[in-house]
C-alpha cells in the first residue's frame, strides 16, 4: 500500500466516566493546522462507554469526522481493549497521523499501536507542523531540555506522535460545526486486565496543576517546606494552585504530582507565579505558555526573568506576604 492511501488526521479523545479530558480537545487545535497543511480531513476517534459527551465535544472543537467505538468493555481503559479497537479501526481506515494526549493511559496506548503497526512514535512532542514532502515534523526536546530534536517519520505510516497535556492551549469553539460521525460495532473479547478502584492524587481537594487557570510554584528559595504554606494561601485567594520545580521535589518539600517542567507537568494557567525559581532551562520548558508569568526572586539576573512579564526582584517572604494583604483587603472592601 503506497503512502496515497494513508488519509486524514486523527486525534485521541480520551476520556474518564465519559468526560473528555482537556487533552484530546488541546490536540483538535494542532490537528487541524496538521490537515490544513496535508490537505486531508481532521478526524476525532472516541472509545468508551457512555460517549455522547466526548462526540460533542469533538464536533465542537473542530473535527470534521468522528469514529466512535462504544460498549461496556470500554468503561475503562485497558490496553488490551482500546488497543484492540483502536487498531481495528486503523487498519480499516488506513489514517495519516495520529495524536495522542501524553498522559498515563495515552503514552500506554500510543506505543502499542506503534508496534502492532509497524511504525514510529514520537514521545512528549512541544511543536509540530509539516514538510512540502508531507512528512509531519515532530519536535520535541532532548539532552535534558538542552537541545529541540526535529524527528520525522519518512518511511512508515501513519505517522504518530504523543504531546504532554497543557503543551497547547485548546482551540476555540467552532459555532455551528457538523461534524460527521461513523459508529464501528467492534468489540475486545480478550481483556485480561480490570480497574478495580480509584484512588484520588489530590485527596486534599486541591487542583491538579494541569488543569488550574493559576498556580503559584515554588522552588529552591522557599528555603524549607513548612513555607509553601504562604504559596498555598496565595494560591487559594486566587482561585488557583500550588505547583513547585523539581528542586522542590528532589528535597522531600513538595509530592512529584505539584511538580511543573519538563520531568513533571506541562502547564499554560492563565496566571503562574513563579516564586524562589530561578528558571533553569527544564523548569521554562513547562511553563513558558502560561499566559501571564510573574517572577519573584531576589537575584536580578535569575533566568526565570527572561520569560517573565512581570519581574519583581526582591525577598519572596516580604512581597508574598504583602500580596496576601492587599487581596485579603480588596476581599472585604
Amino acid at each position: 500500500m503506497g503512502f496515497e492511501q494513508y488519509k486524514d488526521v486523527w486525534v485521541f479523545i480520551e476520556c474518564f466516566e465519559g468526560t473528555p479530558k482537556n487533552v484530546g480537545l488541546e490536540l483538535l487545535g494542532q490537528g487541524r493546522k496538521l490537515a490544513e497543511g496535508l490537505g486531508q480531513q481532521l478526524c476525532a476517534v472516541v472509545i468508551g462507554k457512555d460517549v455522547e459527551e466526548g462526540i460533542q465535544e469533538a464536533q465542537r472543537h473542530g473535527a470534521d469526522k468522528i469514529y466512535v467505538v462504544q460498549g461496556d468493555e470500554y468503561r475503562h481503559y485497558s490496553a488490551d481493549g482500546y488497543g484492540y479497537a483502536f487498531l481495528q479501526l486503523c487498519r480499516k481506515y488506513s489514517p495519516n497521523t495520529i495524536l495522542v494526549g501524553a498522559t498515563i493511559n495515552g503514552r500506554d496506548l500510543g506505543s502499542k499501536l506503534a508496534v502492532s503497526l509497524h511504525t514510529g512514535l514520537t514521545a512528549d512532542c512541544t511543536a509540530l507542523s509539516v514538510e512540502d514532502t508531507g512528512n509531519v515534523v515532530w519536535e520535541r526536546p532532548a539532552f535534558g531540555g538542552n537541545l529541540y530534536a526535529q524527528i520525522l517519520c519518512s518511511d512508515t505510516r501513519p505517522q504518530m506522535g504523543t504531546v504532554r497535556p497543557g503543551a497547547f492551549k485548546k482551540p476555540a469553539p467552532v459555532e455551528g460545526n457538523q461534524a460527521v460521525v461513523i459508529r464501528e460495532d467492534i468489540h475486545a473479547g480478550n481483556i485480561r486486565t480490570q480497574v478495580v478502584d480509584f484512588i484520588k492524587a489530590c485527596a486534599d481537594g486541591t487542583i491538579p496543576v494541569g488543569e488550574a487557570d493559576v498556580i503559584v510554584s515554588g522552588g529552591r528559595g522557599m528555603k524549607n517546606p513548612e513555607n509553601f504554606a504562604i504559596l498555598k494561601e496565595l494560591a487559594g485567594l486566587l482561585g488557583g494552585t500550588v505547583g513547585c520545580s523539581r528542586a522542590a521535589v528532589d528535597s522531600g518539600w513538595m509530592p512529584q504530582s505539584r511538580q511543573v517542567g519538563q520531568t513533571g507537568s506541562t502547564v499554560t494557567p492563565k496566571l503562574y507565579i513563579a516564586c524562589g525559581i530561578s528558571g533553569a532551562v527544564q523548569h521554562v520548558a513547562g511553563m513558558s505558555g502560561s499566559g501571564t508569568i510573574v517572577a519573584i526572586n531576589k537575584d536580578a539576573s535569575a533566568p526565570i526573568f527572561e520569560v517573565a512579564d512581570y519581574c519583581l526582584v526582591g525577598d519572596l517572604f516580604e512581597i508574598v506576604p504583602a500580596l496576601i494583604k492587599e487581596l485579603k483587603a480588596r476581599k472585604q472592601a
